[in-house]
């Protein structure tokens, strides 16, 4: 688990509005999120078919260029 050491930003109300990390935390953070991503996306593919490398080279050529 994360240690997550964290500062509350708070109004002249004292009632909390936000919350402060700091860079490192929240890298860590985005990483996690980001993997947790690809493992649900990784278990909704797992049945589809398995392309070889020439039938994944030809689906490549296939694929529109991002400009």
């Amino acid at each position: 688990m994360i240690d997550i050491q964290k500062k509350y930003i708070v109004d002249e109300d004292n009632k909390m509005i936000g919350v402060q990390i700091d860079t490192v935390t929240f890298e860590r953070m985005e990483e996690a999120l980001e993997n947790y991503g690809l493992v649900q996306l990784m278990k909704e593919n797992e049945n589809d078919d398995v392309l070889d490398f020439q039938q994944g080279q030809e689906y490549y050529k296939t694929l529109s260029k991002a400009e």
